[in-house]
């Protein structure tokens, strides 16, 4: 199942429960990371350039399905892409 891709303007919901806040999410990354070390030899991971990623699954935490999930609005994603306001 190919999972739906985030964006600015929206959010998971599981289908099957309704959460909006806790996932578990399965996922590939090509990264470019600048790393600072210290004198002691500890390293600290100071930027991170995402060159590409790709989510494998996604599972929900209070009801445990995997890949049931949809896209919705964020909360204010209307006002934010300069809809106008009714009233």
């Amino acid at each position: 199942m190919t999972v739906p891709a985030l964006t600015s303007e929206t959010r998971w919901r599981c289908t099957l429960c309704g959460n909006l806040t806790r996932f578990d999410v399965t996922r590939t990354a090509r990264v470019t990371e600048f790393l600072h070390f210290d004198l002691a030899g500890e390293s600290k991971v100071e930027e991170t350039q995402v060159l590409s990623e790709t989510v494998e699954s996604v599972r929900c935490r209070w009801c445990n399905a995997v890949d049931q999930v949809e896209l919705i609005a964020r909360p204010g994603a209307d006002e934010a892409a300069g809809a106008p306001e009714q009233g």
